[in-house]
């Protein structure tokens, strides 16, 4: 999906206030002290790996013309090694794990003119609260393993800043406890928080929710979500790491890292059908198991999942994902009711196939939209809060996978309320065995 210029984003968050006005309102606006409009976003990013450095790199994007080159775009200001503050944005600090990835952030920044400063980069278990520390760092990039997502949410809360964060943002019941709670502090404090689920930034997806929710498909009765897809990316192991380094690096393929991946992948589309039906599930059937991945490479996680969701009024929601090479990929989610079909994003079909509405513009890159939304409402007086929305989405995952695992249908507050804890007792780069693939009859839900 290509971008847009700057003004077309900017005029995006205006004309959505009135199409999605229903769906925005789920993002529960905290009341601000208003700043003054020339306010400095002053970013810190808080692990650094792909999608951080991206994430870093979107937030540039979102506030200047000054972009990323080797990924399509091209600019004379990027050519010069200009560094992208024209909108009052700056990169000013990182904090990593390991200092190779940092390292390697750091080159991607200096790429479009960013120079982060030694003194200003940290790196070990303890690198999120040194960040953190920072008075000069006001909005930061949440986006290490989701198993640390509730911890450095909370952190960052209590320190009073801004914040992007990654999906999901837990893999257990205590986890999207802390976040829920974390939550209500930062909307009392006045702090802005959007989540990575993008496609709520996505103007297809706005509009097209906006009208299913206001009756264009007519009574809803199903919907359906898929991730359906090949295999995803592997870190072999090397000479010299640890159990517990191996996994942190190779964190999509290890539960406790991940939540694996109905929650970590899928839950793009969870959050959908659930910002389209307006509710959260009541609970959850699922199944699932590990046919492809026979290699210690792809940890313990499964390969696929099916899950039947129930939700208020008796809706039902079916949800496939799969991770399987050669296998049909099928991404979306659709919800079916008296009066037709909406696929989410951007189309809208009759009980006879035909077309009732369909999005005609171009939108906006999602990824570089929601920070583009965040930065604005911040800077009106008005900031974005969308952690209940992404914790709810979030444990939509994790309930499913419960249920999968155990072969028994999990209730929401089940879920909620569980006590399994997927957190290690000590942090070191020691020995951690990868743990048993979860086996229904065997795996007990706590």
């Amino acid at each position: 999906m290509g971008s847009d210029s700057t003004h077309s984003r900017r005029e995006f968050v205006r004309t959505t206030a009135v199409a999605g006005a229903a769906t925005l309102a789920e993002h529960r606006f905290a009341i601000l002290g208003h700043a003054a409009p020339d306010t400095r976003i002053r970013v810190g990013v808080i692990g650094c790996g792909g999608r951080g450095t991206g994430a870093a790199l979107n937030v540039l994007k979102a506030a200047t013309d000054v972009v990323y080159p080797e990924r399509g775009y091209h600019t004379e200001d990027a050519a010069k090694g200009a560094r992208p503050t024209a909108d009052g944005v700056e990169v000013l600090s990182l904090a990593d794990l390991f200092p190779d990835r940092l390292a390697e952030c750091r080159t991607q920044l200096e790429k479009v003119g960013v120079r982060v400063p030694d003194d200003a980069c940290y790196t070990g278990f303890d690198a999120y609260g040194k960040l953190l520390a920072r008075e000069d760092v006001n909005y930061v990039i949440l986006a290490a393993p989701p198993l640390f997502r509730p911890e450095h949410f909370k952190a960052a809360v209590e320190a009073g800043k801004h914040v992007f964060m990654e999906k999901p943002v837990a893999v257990d019941g205590p986890g999207v406890r802390l976040v829920l709670e974390a939550g209500e502090l930062s909307v009392k404090k006045r702090l802005g928080v959007v989540a990575g689920t993008q496609r709520r930034h996505d103007q297809r997806f706005v509009e097209t929710v906006a009208r299913v929710r206001g009756g264009s498909v007519g009574r809803i009765h199903t919907c359906r979500t898929y991730w359906n897809g090949g295999r995803v990316w592997v870190v072999e192991r090397e000479p010299g790491w640890s159990d517990m380094e191996w996994q942190l690096r190779n964190w999509v393929h290890s539960i406790w890292l991940s939540g694996d991946h109905v929650v970590e992948q899928h839950v793009h589309n969870l959050d959908v059908a659930n910002w389209a039906l307006g509710a959260h599930p009541l609970s959850a059937r699922g199944m699932g198991g590990r046919q492809a991945h026979s290699s210690d490479l792809y940890g313990n996680v499964y390969d696929h999942f099916a899950v039947e969701y129930e939700y208020p009024d008796g809706v039902r929601m079916f949800s496939q994902c799969r991770q399987m090479k050669g296998t049909e990929n099928k991404v979306g989610t659709f919800v079916d009711g008296s009066e037709g079909t909406a696929n989410c994003e951007g189309t809208i079909e009759g009980p006879d196939g035909s077309v009732k509405w369909r999005f005609g513009d171009k939108a906006p890159n999602p990824y570089e939209q929601e920070h583009e939304s965040l930065i604005r409402s911040i800077r009106d007086g008005n900031p974005l809060n969308e952690s209940r929305a992404v914790a709810e989405s979030t444990l939509t995952g994790i309930m499913g996978r419960e249920s999968a695992y155990s072969g028994k249908a999990i209730t929401w507050e089940e879920a909620l309320q569980s006590t399994r804890s997927l957190a290690p007792d000590r942090w070191e780069l020691g020995e951690r065995p990868i743990g048993e693939v979860p086996m229904p009859g065997r795996y007990e839900f706590r």
